[in-house]
């Protein structure tokens, strides 16, 4: 009998302990917002998992995010942005077991909310996301309608050859937002500075008379990897570059590299688009696969793919034939590798990783405005030698 009270005794104490556990107040560490065309992300940094309750207001339009059994230790983050849909944010202890934060919106929005667990970057994660019902079109419309313009009253004599549209070149900053991609060590964030390079990169193209740049992301947010190549063809892109700032261990190790797609990452794209033919209507291509059958769409795709492997090493080496004229490659020949952002079948598509933010030169150089624009020349550059050499040709013939 004694034996059992003691049993019971040490069980109590332990519920009672695992209670307290599970009762201790959640701290609400950080608050972080992201603002795109498609809308507005606010992610809370946490202790631990929490429990709460996303929900919609009127008069005026409000969404709501109660956290149960939580304490805010948080700034507030400004929501300044162009694509905000945020008026004004504030906090307050709804009741002695929810914390409420109150999120004043200036436009119909729809609010999904989740919880991310611990990775190499961040602790756990409250993300809360105020998705547009109409995305910002950026320059989407502008891009299709410069694409299909008859742009004859620009000087001619400042053109190599006649044409009938713009080329139109996609710019893409890789990562973003919550994604700051590689760091280094004085805590230089590859997205800042690839987006910064990038900025410069389309305001060459833009000077020139025959070229107009969209860009992927203009801001600080992230874009997915597939609504990368998606955008692009939105814009009705012919060109498609990717810019990136490499991280190794190895801190000694430098140079930039220039990349195009895998053959094997190609043969599954193949498969891919032949899988989902009925979205692929809207080729950039201007061929359509989802009227044919199995056997003619593979032999279109394959020859589609085909011709758009072989334009992006071309335009992949003069890209790297510039680059190597600024300062030392890693590589001085053209890798090929499976990243997503270079998959599509009918635009030819280069990665480039301009230097590597882990080696404590290069991440100074890749924050200094003068090596940025020795990088956007090079970009610029190869970006010229390749459309005078072969696009603006086609261009002209289309």
């Amino acid at each position: 009998m004694k034996r059992i009270k003691i049993i019971i005794s040490i069980c109590l104490l332990l519920s009672g302990h695992l209670f307290a556990v599970s009762s201790q107040a959640a701290d609400i560490k950080a608050m972080r917002s992201w603002h795109s065309p498609e809308g507005s992300r606010l992610v809370f940094d946490v202790d631990k998992p929490v429990a709460y309750k996303v929900f919609t207001l009127a008069n005026p339009a409000r969404v709501v995010v109660d956290i149960k059994n939580s304490r805010f230790l948080a700034k507030i983050p400004s929501p300044k942005s162009e694509f905000s849909v945020i008026r004004y944010i504030r906090t307050g202890q709804y009741d002695k077991s929810t914390y409420r934060v109150v999120i004043e919106i200036n436009e119909s929005v729809k609010a999904n909310a989740f919880q991310l667990a611990p990775n190499s970057k961040y602790g756990q994660r409250l993300v809360v996301d105020l998705n547009r019902l109409k995305p910002k079109s950026n320059v989407q419309t502008a891009a299709k309608q410069e694409q299909r313009a008859k742009l004859s009253s620009a000087p001619k004599k400042t053109l190599a050859i006649p044409y009938k549209r713009k080329l139109i070149v996609a710019v893409d900053a890789g990562h973003g937002g919550e994604d700051p991609g590689a760091l280094g060590k004085n805590g230089t964030r590859e997205k800042d500075v690839v987006l910064a390079i990038a900025k410069k990169v389309a305001s060459r193209i833009n000077r020139h008379p025959q070229m107009q740049a969209v860009m992927i992301r203009k801001g600080d947010y992230y874009v997915g990897l597939g609504k990368r190549t998606r955008l692009a063809r939105d814009y009705g892109a012919d060109l498609f570059i990717s810019i990136h700032a490499d991280a190794v261990k190895r801190r000694s190790v430098k140079g930039s590299s220039v990349y195009a797609l895998s053959d094997k990452r190609a043969t599954s794209e193949i498969a891919k688009w032949l899988a989902a033919k009925e979205n692929a209507s809207d080729l950039a291509g201007g061929v359509s696969i989802a009227d044919k059958d199995d056997d003619v769409a593979g032999v279109i795709m394959d020859l589609m793919m085909d011709n758009t492997k072989h334009e992006s090493i071309l335009f992949a080496k003069d890209i790297l034939h510039e680059m190597m004229q600024v300062g030392p490659v890693l590589h001085t020949s053209i890798e090929r590798a499976s990243f997503a952002v270079l998959k599509s079948p009918d635009i030819p598509s280069v990665l480039i990783e301009t230097a590597f933010i882990s080696n404590p030169q290069e991440e100074k150089n890749l924050k200094s405005k003068k090596f940025q624009n020795r990088i956007a020349d090079a970009i610029y550059s190869g970006i010229n030698r390749y459309a005078q050499r072969t696009a603006f040709k086609t261009l002209a013939n289309n």
